[in-house]
């Protein structure tokens, strides 16, 4: 397996953990193939939960400019959401999971 098959099942393992459901591993895929070569960076490949700054990177660079979506609280509240499942405590949330979630939670998987 590619190091990057081995993330993709790493994160199919974390969304039945900490998500209850079991990934669809075409868009898990999908979804980790575009945030590109950032998988591999530490720093890059993790979202943080607490930093605003980080958080409206999501919405902004995400949910607005990838998925298409228009600017509203309903982003925000979808990004809590998510966060909130994936656990406070947890400080290891990645970021192929976290814009998966995202996807799924908006119904956007026609973006991919």
């Amino acid at each position: 397996m590619s190091k990057r098959d081995d993330l993709i099942a790493k994160y199919a393992a974390d969304i039945k953990d900490k998500f209850g459901e079991s990934a669809d591993m075409d868009l898990l895929t999908k979804v980790t193939i575009g945030l590109g070569p950032s998988i591999y960076n530490i720093d890059a490949s993790k979202v943080s939960g607490g930093d605003e700054k980080e958080l409206a990177t999501v919405k902004n660079n995400y949910l607005i400019k990838k998925l298409g979506m228009a600017d509203s609280a309903k982003l925000d509240e979808g990004i809590k959401t998510v966060m909130d499942k994936y656990g406070s405590s947890n400080r290891n949330k990645h970021r192929a999971v976290v814009y998966y979630m995202l996807c799924k939670h908006f119904g956007k998987q026609s973006a991919y």
